[in-house]
């Protein structure tokens, strides 16, 4: 039995409740001819002890008793050979799903709502088991275990910081939508020196409507080696950017439009690109609304800097601190090229007044991708 979601291809087998054993089809396949499993020992060169315990399924079936069993009996070595590897495949799998029920209660760490909504669940909300399946399938491990050494390692540090503890579910299943979200992308290497080269290009796209300006900033940051995706916020994750390098020659760059307004979305794009062209590339950087760092002060001093000098530079401070009217923040939008909701924002910053501009200089942002626009 094959699912598949809107993500990528899940694979869930059905396991049923038992399988005959090659052992079984042995036993009435001797019946009917008749033999007697010593007779069967003489003609294979098999010992009778063997031949038995292939029958009650305690030894494994070879490829190569398989054709002496064809040989003996008349029986292709095929069928033996599917017979056996059919049996162990559900041995094996009754076995881990009797293993995974025991790690049950590991969904009540994961969003599950938020993943049944994304496709990524499709079992019954009865069916646990499945369930459990469906998200390691999902983040690409093996076990509960596997999920927790993955989630463990350096470069996810931060969802051992004190901000993230209660929501590492949340964090982590929104990130790894963002990963399968970028392996859809295809992307030049890495070049630093491109990346500085399209700031520019980037910052005149804040004045466009984001049906128009979303494609070109993919377009421009996957020709310098950056990913960028959006992904709606899984609830429970508060984070409205993150980067991290997915190999030395793609960078990845995540924003989930938390904010839903302009002046937010570019603040966050030039942030998280700062995180990649002035940090390492075994830093994994993600930006949430909790008001804590994870330690990492300094870094994200460097990338607020970086943003706010590449969207306003030093020299217009003077001239935003004469604005107090709405015509005067379009003037001063207008003369350094970007949307006047971004020179609101930054007033509200400043002057600590979060009413300024509002309504009236900032655009509400909706994107939809290429693959929401198709559903």
């Amino acid at each position: 039995m094959a699912e598949h979601n809107n993500q990528g291809s899940t694979w869930i087998p059905y396991v049923p409740d038992r399988i005959s054993s090659p052992g079984e089809t042995l036993r009435e396949t001797l019946e009917a001819l008749p033999l007697s499993q010593s007779d069967l020992a003489v003609r294979t060169g098999l010992s009778t002890k063997h031949i038995s315990q292939i029958v009650l399924g305690t030894a494994a079936l070879t490829h190569e008793t398989a054709i002496k069993l064809e040989r003996a009996t008349g029986v292709p070595a095929r069928l033996w050979n599917s017979l056996e590897s059919q049996y162990r495949d559900w041995q094996s799998r009754a076995s881990e799903r009797e293993s995974l029920a025991g790690s049950l209660d590991w969904l009540k760490q994961m969003p599950v709502a938020a993943l049944r909504k994304s496709g990524i669940i499709q079992a019954t909300h009865h069916d646990r088991e499945t369930q459990l399946q469906e998200i390691l399938e999902f983040f690409g491990v093996a076990s509960v275990g596997a999920w927790r050494a993955a989630w463990a390692e350096p470069s996810a540090a931060f969802l051992q910081s004190a901000a993230f503890i209660a929501d590492a579910g949340a964090v982590a299943a929104w990130l790894r939508l963002g990963e399968l979200e970028a392996s859809k992308l295809a992307v030049q290497p890495f070049d630093k020196a491109a990346l500085r080269a399209i700031l520019p290009k980037l910052r005149a796209l804040t004045v466009l409507e984001p049906d128009v300006f979303w494609p070109q900033v993919q377009e421009l940051c996957a020709r310098a080696g950056v990913a960028i995706v959006l992904i709606p916020e899984v609830t429970g994750a508060r984070a409205s950017g993150a980067t991290r390098w997915l190999s030395p020659s793609k960078a990845l760059v995540q924003l989930s439009l938390r904010h839903k307004r302009n002046d937010h979305f570019w603040f966050a794009l030039f942030h998280e690109l700062a995180h990649v062209l002035l940090h390492g590339k075994k830093d994994v950087f993600v930006e949430h609304s909790l008001g804590k760092d994870g330690g990492r002060l300094e870094a994200e001093k460097q990338a607020n800097d970086f943003a706010a000098r590449t969207l306003i530079p030093l020299e217009a401070d003077a001239l935003i601190e004469n604005v107090h009217t709405y015509s005067e923040v379009k003037t001063l939008a207008s003369k350094l090229g970007i949307h006047p909701g971004i020179v609101a924002g930054r007033i509200q910053h400043d002057r600590n007044k979060h009413t300024f501009g509002v309504p009236g200089l900032f655009a509400s942002l909706i994107i939809v991708s290429a693959d929401d626009s198709d559903q």
